[in-house]
């Protein structure tokens, strides 16, 4: 097994890790409805999902047939 030849310090260490920090999530506003979501992510508004401003399922279409 490989083995470090020194000891890494905590000065050393922590420098390298301060690049490794939670980024907060974007958030878009969908242009037909108003709602707010993920990027790049379907979201559900009034019983239809919408993509890009666009229905893709509308669930009381779906119940009826």
């Amino acid at each position: 097994m490989a083995h470090p030849k020194r000891k890494i310090s905590k000065t050393r260490r922590d420098k390298r890790r301060t690049h490794y920090k939670a980024v907060a999530p974007t958030i878009a506003q969908d242009p037909t409805t108003g709602e707010m979501h993920l990027y790049h992510r379907a979201h559900w508004h009034e019983g239809k999902l919408y993509y890009r401003g666009q229905v893709l399922i509308d669930k009381a279409e779906e119940e009826v047939a």
